[in-house]
């Protein structure tokens, strides 16, 4: 392996690290009780990692929070990681294309609105009602984490890089 594909692996791993100490921080709610701050460092990840890789740290981050709240979906946290594998590709795909603005209405729209939706045919449609109110909460206060700290993110590295003097 050469050394650009193992700092990639690590940066992938560090920041799925990340995302389980944010899955550490669950956002109280009467449904969905995993929600946490897991997928804020995916989404920021982004600046840094191929839309790819900041999928994949989100991936592993909602399985940590599932984890950590007691699995209560079960097996179905292996659909909910692979949504969220997608959002976060997407929003990387979109910073990556530029699209600032449209990024984050898309984010809090497939996160909290799209992402819940097998489980209107799954579980019930009371439940998914019930549940997009605390994933739009939730997915909120992760893009506005991530809104705060991704321009002052995106300076630091532009820095590092030589880019900006």
């Amino acid at each position: 392996m050469n050394r650009q594909k193992l700092i990639k692996l690590v940066m992938t791993a560090l920041v799925a690290a990340i995302c389980a100490i944010g899955a550490m921080i669950k956002i109280p709610a009467p449904i969905v009780n995993s929600a946490a701050l897991d997928s804020a460092p995916a989404f920021l990840s982004v600046v840094f990692l191929s839309p790819i890789l900041a999928g994949v740290a989100g991936l592993i981050g909602h399985m940590v929070t599932a984890l950590t709240s007691g699995f209560p979906f079960g097996p179905l946290h292996i659909i909910i990681a692979i949504e969220m594998f997608i959002v976060v590709w997407i929003f990387g795909f979109m910073h990556k294309k530029g699209w600032h603005f449209w990024k984050w209405p898309v984010a809090l729209l497939l996160n909290g609105i799209v992402a819940p939706l097998p489980f209107y045919f799954i579980i019930s449609p009371a439940f998914y009602f019930g549940a997009i109110v605390n994933l739009l909460i939730a997915t909120t206060i992760n893009l506005v984490v991530v809104a705060i700290v991704l321009p002052v993110l995106t300076k630091v590295l532009m820095r590092k890089e030589g880019r900006v003097h």
